[in-house]
């Protein structure tokens, strides 16, 4: 007789799509919750340290007064029984010396610096001495911050943010609502995420123009002078001591006497990115701020130049004047823009500006001043420069046209002024031979600074 089959095992199948149910409702009420406490901004007030009780508890405790109350009214002793059930169920549930005692929280955020829109990761781990459930996070995020993906795990909580837009953001604070083992009481505990430097994405550029003047260190740019470079400019008569590998051997064999090689020489330029950081004004059509588009023009600028081993510096004025010796390598590009991640922290600054720091401006340094020319002070800045002697360049970053509605003769004549006073602005600075030139977002910032490969720009004479 053939033994009868085996019966298979349950399928894990149900519970395992149970339990994704499960955490799936749990990560989305995370989400809403995460939601609700982002759009209500930072709590001013810590959590209680205490232990209260939790909705189980609290769901026991309605049930056994309700009957015992109940009990009372109707004279009815068995309504006795439920009361007597809810109160054995909390004994026999109640933590004892499983809940924890000491209970923290620990956050780690990686990276600490990243680009506009790149995931930052954070990983929140509950410490405790004891025995706990599942944590509940909600995730009250800081401005400028958007949460990208929540998971919830046995002992903390990992979440992916990202930032929109530059800055030196505060990623916000996790509060972790900690239930002991059996879910009869919880704790709250929190922790904050820190900040991270979010830098802007450059814009894409290429193109270095430079002054007339150079200073005398070697570099890429090639003068007028002789030197030791690489290009050749002519040829010259053989003097005693000149090296045999420079003979143009092609001139020598035509005039019957040693010919030698001229080489242009190579030197470096300095450069200095002068911001305009006084106001930042908002387009109404577009929603692009002149701030962000100023940071990404001269980052873009900023990399261009540090490619070509040239030295580059900062200066920006508004609320605080900030200055950044001209320097090069790879680092220098991150020293220039950590020094404005807080411009928009700085409140505004009313009155004359301060004279610019002479330690800022190398002698002969081409200086790009990057400014919507929306405020007649930045003239008086830029007249210092000029007045420097340094070569300047104005690249003009559009700060949003205003709006007229149809048909409305006052806002058509206040737009009129306003294109007049922008105008105005261009042609003072034009008149005191600085050329001015217009980036537009969006576009490559190449196609403005093209035209000044036409010539080297050159500065006023002291």
């Amino acid at each position: 007789m053939n033994p009868a089959p085996a019966e298979p095992d349950a399928d894990p199948a149900p519970n395992a799509a149970g339990a994704d149910r499960l955490e799936r409702r749990a990560r989305a009420l995370a989400v809403a919750r995460s939601a609700r406490a982002s759009a209500a901004g930072l709590p001013d007030s810590p959590p209680s340290p205490h232990w209260r009780p939790g909705e189980q508890t609290l769901r026991l405790l309605t049930v056994a007064t309700v009957a015992a109350v109940a009990a009372l009214l109707t004279g009815h002793a068995w309504l006795l029984a439920p009361a007597a059930f809810a109160a054995v169920l909390l004994v026999l549930a109640a933590p004892g010396h499983s809940r924890p005692t000491r209970l923290s929280a620990e956050s780690t955020v990686r990276p600490q610096r990243c680009f506009e829109g790149e995931p930052v990761t954070v990983h929140v781990t509950v410490h405790h001495d004891g025995r706990i459930g599942p944590p509940e996070p909600t995730v009250a995020l800081g401005p400028g911050m958007a949460l990208d993906a929540l998971t919830v795990t046995p002992t903390g909580v990992d979440l992916v943010l990202h930032a929109d837009s530059w800055g030196r953001r505060h990623l916000g604070v996790v509060d972790l609502d900690v239930p002991d083992a059996r879910g009869l009481t919880r704790r709250t505990v929190r922790t904050d995420l820190g900040t991270v430097d979010v830098f802007p994405v450059p814009e894409t550029a290429r193109l270095t123009p430079i002054p007339v003047r150079l200073p005398e260190r070697i570099g890429e740019h090639t003068t007028a002078h002789e030197g030791t470079g690489i290009e050749v400019v002519g040829v010259r008569p053989y003097v005693s001591g000149e090296r045999q590998r420079r003979i143009h051997w092609p001139s020598t064999t035509r005039r019957d006497a040693v010919q030698i090689n001229q080489f242009a020489a190579e030197r470096a330029a300095d450069a200095v990115v002068l911001l305009d950081t006084l106001a930042d004004y908002i387009d109404t059509t577009t929603g692009l701020s002149s701030l962000d588009e100023t940071l990404r023009a001269a980052t873009g600028l900023t990399r261009a130049y540090l490619r070509r081993h040239d030295r580059i510096g900062l200066v920006a004025v508004g609320g605080r004047l900030r200055q950044l010796t001209a320097s090069t390598g790879d680092r220098q590009l991150y020293r220039i823009v950590e020094s404005v991640l807080e411009v928009r922290q700085d409140r505004p600054h009313r009155g004359p500006l301060p004279p610019l720091p002479l330690a800022a401006m190398p002698g002969h340094a081409l200086v790009y001043a990057f400014t919507p020319l929306a405020d007649q002070r930045i003239l008086d800045v830029l007249g210092q420069v000029r007045e420097r002697g340094n070569p300047l360049v104005v690249v003009e970053i559009p700060a949003g046209e205003p709006t007229a509605r149809p048909g409305d003769e006052v806002d058509a004549l206040a737009l009129r002024l306003w294109h007049a006073e922008r105008e105005a602005m261009r042609a003072t600075l034009r008149g005191r031979g600085i050329p001015v030139v217009r980036h537009s977002p969006g576009e490559t910032l190449d196609l403005a600074l093209g035209p000044l490969l036409r010539r080297r720009i050159t500065g006023a004479a002291r």
